[in-house]
Order: C-alpha cells, then structure tokens, then sequence
C-alpha cells in the first residue's frame, strides 16, 4: 500500500493477518514516515474524517488534533512544516482552520491530497449541519447541545496547550526564541479587544523582521541552493481564476435573488474578503445574507452561527445553513463548496512559492522567528479558550470546579498518559453533559 522499500513491504505482511483497517486505527504503533513512504489517498481521506468528526472548538482546536494525529502520531510532516501552514493562515483570506488542512493535503500527496484532506474534514460537520437545518426548518428550533458543548471548551483548551508544549520542545531552544515568544504573546495581551483578530498578521510581520534580525548570518548567503526555478505555470491559472472571483465581488450580478448562480458566486467571492478568521467574517456575511439579498432572517442568521459553533469543524460550515434555506439540498452543496474552495486554492498556491522562496537564508532566518511567534499565538489562543469556559474568573469553586476538572484531567491524559486526542472530547462531552 505504501511500500516503496523492502522494510516497508515487510510492514505490510505482517499486518495483513490482522486485517487492513488496523493501519488505519489512530492507535497504530509504528506508522510510516511520509519522508519515505507515499501516503495513500484513501489514508488521507479516512484520517481527516475522523478529525473532523471530533475537531470541536475551531481553528485552534481543529490543527491542535491535525498535530497531534499527523505529526506527532504518524509523522507524516514536520513541526516546521505545521507552523508554515499556521502562518500562512493568519496571512491569507478565508476559513483558517480549512486553509491548514488545505496545506498539510498537500504536504502529502500534492493537490489531491489537499482535495480529499479538504472535503473529507468538512464532511462529518457538513452532515451535521444539513441534519440540524432539515429539523430547524421543520420544527423551528436547535436540538439541545449546549451541554455537551460546554464540556468540549476546557478539554479543547488543555489539547491546545498540549500542542504548545510539543511544538515548543522542538522550537523554543534558547533565549532569542524565548523573547519572540513572549513578544508575540505580549503583544496579543496589550491589543485591544476590537483589533485583536487582525493582531495576527502584524505579530507574523513582527516576528519575520526580529527572525532576520536575530538569525540571519552574513556567512551562510553563499550555503548551496536548489536550481528550482519559481512555478510560474504551476500559479499562473489559479492566481487568474481567484482574481476574477475576487473581482466578482465588486461587480452587481444580474440573477434572480434565488439564483444558484448567484449564491455560489457571492459565497465564493465573499470567501476570499476575509481576513482574521471566522468571527470576523459573520458581520459581513450577514450584511450580505440577511440584509442585501434577504436568504434567512436576522433571527435565522444566529441560530445558523451557533450551529456552526456547536459542531465539529469551521465555523463558516453555517454557510450549508443559509444554502440549505435557499435551495435546499443543492444550495447548501454549492454554498459550503464556495465558501472554502477559493482560500483552498490560495492556500496551495502559496505553498507552492513558499517551497520556493525558502530557498534564501534571508527567508530561513524569518520563517524561524515567524515559527517562534506563532507559539506564542497558539499559547494566547490556550488563555482564551479557557477563559472563555470561565467567564468570572476568579469564580466561586463550587461554581467552576466541572470546568476546572475536565481541563486538569484532559491535560494530564494528554501529556502524561499520551491519551489520543479524539477519545479526550468525546469523554468531556460525556462528562461536561453530566455535570453541567
């Protein structure tokens, strides 16, 4: 399956009297390296439909289980190659979470692997959603989830400080890496609440300019250098395609308000205006859904939200909501496809200059500081998602000791037990329905 080497082929053979779905099994000891085996797409395809069947909690929580699941478990890509794929997140419009499994599909298997990594993560809350929309639209309100979900948060909080644990042993190795770190975390501290979600971008730039400044050394501009030359035809017809979608948006389109045209057009136009993730997105979505071509109602537009909050998955995944309501089935197919395919797209692109321009020492020596400073934003985002499951903090314990046991205890599983991450949510969903 992935044998390329006799030690691979020999893997196999011994497998093949436990039966092939053991290969697949998050627990499996010994999974191949992606540096020397080719990862199927059917492995893939199985591996990022499990996360997303679990990933709840959004951008952070969702690449907290992509590392734990590919990089530390099977060790298909990097640490580095993570932290790449984070920062060209906060850099580029769209669904962040999305635009992560976007990069790491084609880490491992090129743009296939980054189209069925891509539809295979939203397809567990794409289902999900579709369900809750059939119900919501018959009986007019949500199925009760807020208590499970209130026992997602502070697991999703300690499975993210787990990864700001394992990504710092392999990054965090002196006192310059230390400084980016807390400069980036001190800067997200001191950022008003307003401007907080466009803090990111300015941090990577921040982090990129002291990454030179502390890293760069003069001696290593003669270190030898690939003669790959920059993928102008690789870019070329995607770089066309996103710009004509992004022009789209400045352009009335003459279609009926129904229009499946005209919805696929404006989600996949709107996708590429966003920058900052999700929650900056809903007020120009809903502007343009509730306001201007009047889809759902101001009331529907928030329940569409929060069902996107309490499934696993993006948050944009409320766009199958506002599809769904337009034109049932298909819309919400068209919707969901145009909301995160184009920043996919991108995504891809920008990896592919990214392989180039890595080349230069210049570039190494930034990207290293720009790897320090996303730690930092990911140990910020660990603050705010626990602060987020206690409000009031400092609180009565009586009143907060549920949310306090699951983060200790989900911590502990994580980083002494080494408990997979896709047993810890589901069992403080479990928990968090009983005591909440």
């Amino acid at each position: 399956m992935f044998a390329r080497s006799a030690q691979a082929a020999g893997l196999i053979k011994a497998e093949q009297g436990l039966g092939i779905a053991r290969l697949f099994r998050f627990g499996v000891k010994g999974t191949i390296s992606a540096e020397s085996e080719k990862v199927t797409l059917w492995f893939i395809f199985w591996t990022f439909l499990k996360i997303g069947s679990v990933a709840f909690g959004g951008f952070m929580s969702l690449i907290s289980f992509i590392e734990s699941i590919v990089v530390k478990r099977h060790k298909l890509i990097k640490h580095e190659e993570m932290l790449d794929a984070i920062s060209l997140a906060n850099l580029l419009p769209g669904p962040q979470a999305v635009n992560v499994v976007a990069f790491v599909g084609y880490r491992l298997r090129g743009s296939m692997g980054a189209l069925v990594a891509t539809i295979s993560i939203i397809l567990p809350s794409f289902f999900l959603v579709l369900t809750l929309s059939y119900f919501y639209f018959q009986f007019g309100h949500l199925p009760a989830l807020q208590k499970a979900f209130q026992g997602f948060i502070p697991a999703i909080a300690a499975i993210v400080l787990s990864v700001v644990w394992r990504m710092g042993k392999k990054t965090i190795s002196g006192k310059k890496e230390v400084s980016l770190l807390l400069i980036s975390l001190l800067l997200m501290l001191v950022t008003p609440l307003e401007y907080r979600v466009y803090a990111p971008i300015v941090i990577i730039g921040i982090s990129g300019l002291l990454g030179y400044v502390y890293f760069f050394n003069k001696n290593e501009n003669n270190a030898e250098r690939t003669n790959e030359k920059f993928p102008v035809i690789k870019i070329i017809f995607p770089v066309v395609l996103l710009s004509m979608l992004f022009l789209l948006w400045f352009i009335p389109l003459p279609y009926e308000r129904d229009s499946l045209v005209l919805l696929t057009v404006t989600f996949a136009s709107m996708s590429l205006m966003l920058f900052g993730g999700g929650y900056v997105f809903i007020p120009i979505i809903g502007s343009i859904v509730v306001l201007q071509y009047s889809w759902v109602t101001q009331q529907e537009f928030t329940d569409g939200i929060a069902m996107g909050q309490i499934t696993p998955g993006p948050i944009l995944i409320s766009a199958t909501f506002i599809g769904f309501k337009v034109a049932g089935l298909l819309g919400a197919i068209l919707a969901t496809i145009a909301i995160f395919a184009p920043p996919a797209i991108l995504m891809i692109t920008a990896a592919k200059v990214l392989d180039f321009i890595k080349q230069s020492p210049v570039t190494q020596a930034a990207i290293r500081g720009i790897h320090c400073g996303v730690i930092g934003l990911i140990l910020m985002a660990a603050f705010v998602i626990l602060n987020s499951a206690i409000p009031d903090w400092p609180s009565d314990l009586m009143i907060i000791w549920p949310t306090v046991l699951i983060f200790t205890s989900s911590l502990i599983a994580l980083l002494k037990y080494k408990l997979d991450v896709v047993w810890v949510i589901p069992g403080a969903g479990l928990v968090g329905y009983f005591l909440f």
